[in-house]
């Protein structure tokens, strides 16, 4: 048996792990080979040494260390696990904004659109069609009656908020400002309006009750 070989076997000689055979053999080999012989005994002293110190006792708070420790690798791994999660619903949340996004601008452009079209001014010259503007103002409509008077004076306008109804006629008014010497134009003024038409405020198609700002200067009105 050569050196190498013995020496490999010399932890199972002392355990008592080898077979009959092999012990046999490596105790030969130690008769006749002096620095295998020192190394064998070498290793018994060492090993019975390592057995007379006894069992180390083991700290007290082992176990508290030992439960702060898988706490911490439990924590990691959660830690590790909702990153994860997080990256994954970030990515998700990031290719979901694009479209969503283009969706809700498309949308905002239509209805711009839709809100531009019916939003769009009514020519007060066109036919009796039904106006396609959400609101149209009332019109002032020529007197067919002959009548002629003077409202204001050369000192200032006469301004005035006339109540329309929804047949085009004033129901009321208030004065917004005045020139002097007013109160003797309020005769002349409620007879000019008795005989006063509008072309009724339109909402939806419909007419509506409306209010209207007149200005009177110094001019004549004939019907």
């Amino acid at each position: 048996m050569k050196c190498s070989e013995a020496q490999s076997l010399f932890s199972l000689y002392l355990d008592g792990a080898l077979t009959g055979a092999q012990m046999q053999h490596v105790s030969a080999h130690m008769v006749e080979c002096v620095p295998c012989s020192t190394e064998y005994r070498q290793l018994e002293n060492t090993r019975r040494l390592i057995a007379g110190l006894g069992k180390r006792p083991a700290p007290p708070d082992l176990a508290l260390q030992l439960r702060i420790a898988l706490s911490l690798e439990r924590t990691k791994s959660y830690r590790r696990r909702w990153q994860g999660m997080w990256v994954r619903l970030e990515n998700s949340f990031n290719a979901f904004m694009f479209p969503a996004t283009a969706g809700v601008l498309s949308a905002v452009i239509f209805f711009g659109l839709i809100i531009g079209f019916f939003g769009l001014p009514v020519n007060s010259a066109a036919s009796s069609d039904v106006p396609l503007a959400l609101y149209t103002p009332p019109q002032l409509n020529p007197s067919p009656l002959p009548f002629l008077t003077t409202i204001g004076n050369n000192e200032g306008s006469l301004v005035i908020e006339t109540y329309v109804d929804a047949n085009g006629r004033v129901g009321d008014y208030r004065i917004i400002s005045a020139p002097e010497g007013a109160k003797d134009l309020i005769p002349r003024l409620n007879n000019l309006l008795i005989f006063t038409t509008f072309s009724p405020a339109m909402n939806m198609g419909r007419p509506t009750p409306s209010r209207i700002l007149l200005s009177f200067s110094h001019m004549d009105v004939r019907g």
